[in-house]
C-alpha cells in the first residue's frame, strides 16, 4: 500500500525548460515545413494553371490553324470542282455538236451514193467515167473519212466526260469529308472550360481508326487538285481539237460539194452543147435525107422518062431488021440507032447506080 501511494520522481526545472524548448523548436520546424509546403503547393498550382492555360492556348491556336488549312483546301477543291463542272458542261455541248455533225454527214453520203448508182443507168457511149463520177467518188470517200473521224472524236469526248465525272466524284467526296471535318473542328474550337455538357472521355486517348499523317492528308487533296487540273487541261485541248475538226470537216465538205456541183454544171453544159450539136446535125441530116429522097424521085422519074426513047429506038431497030435482002443495010441510021440505044442504056445504068448510092447514104444517115 505504501508502494502504491509512492510519489513519482520530480524533474528538475531545467529539464522542464529544456522540454518546452524542444517542443517549441519542433513546432516551429513543423510550422516552417508546413509553410514551405503550402508555398510550394501554391506555386505548383500556379505553375500547373499557367501550363494548362498555355497548353490549351496552344491547342486552340493549332486548332485554328487546322481550321484555316481545311478552309484553304476546301476553297481549292471548290474552285476545281466549279472548273471541272464548267468544262464538263461545255464538253457536253461539244458532244452535241459532234453528234449533229455526224448525223449531218449521213444524208450527203446517201445522196452521193445514189447519184453514183443512178448514173450507172446511162447507156452506150454516155456510160463514161467522167469528171462528175470522179468527184462523186471522191465526195463519198471524203464523207466516209469525216464520219470515221467524227466518230473517233465523239468516243474521245465521251471518255473525257467520263474522266471529268470521275474527278468530280473524288472532289465531291473530298469536299464532303472536308466539310464534316471543318464542322467538327468548328465545334471543338467553340468549346471552353465553362461549356456545359463537356465530359471525361478516357477512350479518346486511344488512337483508333485509320489515322493518316498530315503529309498524307495534304497529298490526298493535292492529288485530287492535280487530277482536276490535268483533266481540265485535257478538256481544253479536246475542245480546241473538236473546234478544229468541225471547222476543217465543214470546209472539206463544202469544198468537195462545190467541186461536185461544178463538175455537174460543166457536164450538163457539155451534154447540152453536144445535144444541141446533134440536134443541128440531125436537122441537117433530115434536110439532106429529104433532099436525097427528092433526088431519088427525080432519078426514078428520069429513068422512067428514058423508057420512051429506048423503046422507040429499040422498036426502030427491030422493025428495020425486017428489011428485005440487000435493003438490010447497016447504014448510018442503023448505026445511029444502035448508038442511041447504047447511050440511053448506059445513062439509065448510071442513074440507077446513082440512085442505089443515094439509097445507101440514106440508110447510113438514118
Amino acid at each position: 500500500m505504501a508502494r502504491l501511494l509512492q510519489v513519482p520522481s520530480k524533474l528538475h526545472p531545467s529539464e522542464w525548460y529544456n522540454a518546452n524548448s524542444m517542443q517549441r523548436a519542433s513546432t516551429e520546424s513543423q510550422k516552417s515545413r508546413s509553410e514551405c509546403m503550402t508555398a510550394e503547393s501554391w506555386r505548383l498550382v500556379d505553375e500547373i494553371e499557367k501550363t494548362t492555360q498555355k497548353t490549351q492556348s496552344d491547342v486552340n491556336k493549332k486548332l485554328e490553324q487546322r481550321r484555316e488549312e481545311i478552309k484553304f483546301w476546301k476553297q481549292e477543291l471548290d474552285n476545281k470542282l466549279e472548273q471541272i463542272v464548267h468544262e464538263t458542261e461545255i464538253l457536253l455541248t461539244f458532244k452535241n455538236r459532234l453528234e449533229r455533225a455526224l448525223e449531218g454527214c449521213k444524208e450527203p453520203l446517201v445522196i452521193a451514193q445514189k447519184c453514183l448508182l443512178y448514173r450507172q443507168r446511162r447507156v452506150g457511149i454516155d456510160l463514161v467515167h467522167d469528171e462528175v463520177e470522179q468527184e462523186l467518188v471522191k465526195e463519198a470517200e471524203v464523207l466516209q473519212r469525216i464520219i470515221a473521224l467524227l466518230g473517233h472524236t465523239l468516243e474521245q469526248t465521251n471518255e473525257q466526260i467520263r474522266r471529268n465525272r470521275s474527278v468530280k466524284y473524288n472532289l465531291d467526296m473530298d469536299l464532303k469529308d472536308k466539310f464534316t471535318a471543318l464542322t467538327i473542328d468548328d465545334y471543338c474550337a467553340s468549346l471552353t472550360n465553362d461549356t456545359p455538357y463537356i465530359i471525361y472521355a478516357d477512350n479518346a486517348m486511344k488512337l483508333e481508326g485509320n489515322f493518316v499523317s498530315p503529309e498524307d492528308w495534304i497529298d490526298f487533296s493535292n492529288i485530287n487538285v492535280e487530277k482536276a487540273d490535268k483533266q481540265r487541261n485535257n478538256s481544253l485541248a479536246l475542245k480546241a481539237l473538236i473546234d478544229g475538226i468541225l471547222s476543217q470537216t465543214a470546209n472539206d465538205m463544202r469544198k468537195q460539194c462545190e467541186m461536185v456541183n461544178t463538175a455537174f454544171r460543166n457536164r450538163v453544159k457539155e451534154v447540152k452543147d453536144a445535144k444541141h450539136k446533134l440536134e443541128t446535125l440531125l436537122a441537117m441530116v433530115m434536110d439532106e435525107t429529104a433532099s436525097q429522097e427528092k433526088n431519088i424521085a427525080a432519078l426514078k422519074k428520069a429513068i422512067a422518062d428514058k423508057e420512051g426513047p429506048v423503046k422507040v429506038a429499040q422498036t426502030r431497030l427491030e422493025v428495020r431488021n425486017h428489011r428485005p435482002n440487000v435493003e438490010l443495010c447497016y447504014d448510018t441510021v442503023h448505026s445511029s440507032l444502035m448508038s442511041e440505044v447504047q447511050e440511053i442504056t448506059k445513062n439509065i445504068q448510071r442513074q440507077v447506080e446513082m440512085m442505089q448510092e443515094e439509097n445507101l447514104w440514106n440508110r447510113l444517115l438514118g
